[in-house]
C-alpha cells in the first residue's frame, strides 16, 4: 500500500478505506470559486459490489493498493463467469459478472484486454475503445431523407441498440465504441 494524494486518483485505481479495498469508477477533481478544492470518487467495493461516493480534499493522503495489470485475451462465458487468458503464461483466470458489468456485451472470443488483479483475484477490466459487430436488423431508408443526416435505430450481433447511417443495411459489419455502443465506421474488411 503506497499513500498518494487524493487529487492523482483515477479511474481504475484501487483504495483501501477502513481496511476495505474500493476500484474506483468516477474520479473528479472540483475547484469552487471560494473554498477549499476537493476530490469526488465514486467507488465500488471489490467484496460484495457496493458501490459509495467519497469527497477528500485535494491534498488529503489516501492509501493506494498495488494492482498487476496485465493484458489477457477472453475465451468465454458460463455460468461460472467470464473466462481470461494470460497469453504469457496461459493461465486462466475467472471474472465475476460484477467485474465485467455492463461490458459484457462487448466482449468477443479472442479479444485483448487490460484485467486488473488484486492478489490473483480480478477487479476490473478495461476494453479495447473500438470492436467491429455485424448489423443484423435495422429498419429500411426513407426516400426523401437524404437532405438531412438522420439516423436510423439498429441491432448489432451482440443485442446492443444503436444508430447508424441510412447507407447501413442488415449484414454490413460495423465500428462502435466500447463505452457507449455509438457508430464510429463501416468495417474495412
Amino acid at each position: 500500500m503506497v499513500k498518494v494524494i487524493a487529487s492523482s486518483l483515477r479511474k481504475g485505481n484501487v483504495v483501501d478505506k477502513d481496511g476495505k479495498l474500493y476500484v474506483i469508477l468516477f474520479a473528479e477533481n472540483i475547484h469552487p470559486g471560494k473554498g477549499t478544492p476537493v476530490t469526488q470518487l465514486d467507488m465500488r467495493r471489490i467484496g460484495d459490489g457496493v458501490k459509495i461516493s467519497e469527497r477528500y480534499r485535494t491534498t488529503e493522503m489516501v492509501e493506494r493498493a498495488y494492482v498487476e495489470e496485465r493484458e489477457h485475451t477472453f475465451l468465454y462465458s458460463d455460468g461460472e463467469g467470464f473466462h481470461f487468458m494470460n497469453p504469457e503464461s496461459y493461465d486462466q483466470v475467472v471474472a465475476p459478472e460484477g467485474v465485467v458489468g455492463d461490458m459484457a456485451p462487448y466482449l468477443q472470443e479472442g479479444m485483448a484486454v487490460q484485467l486488473a488483479q488484486f492478489n490473483g483475484v480480478p477487479i476490473s477490466l478495461v476494453l479495447p475503445q473500438r470492436a467491429t459487430f455485424e448489423v443484423v436488423d435495422t429498419e429500411p431508408v426513407t426516400k426523401g431523407q437524404t437532405a438531412s443526416s438522420s439516423y436510423k435505430p439498429a441491432t448489432l450481433s451482440n443485442g446492443v441498440r444503436t444508430a447508424v447511417p441510412p447507407h447501413i443495411s442488415a449484414g454490413t459489419r460495423v465500428v462502435v465504441m466500447t463505452a457507449d455502443g455509438s457508430y464510429v465506421e463501416r468495417a474495412k474488411d
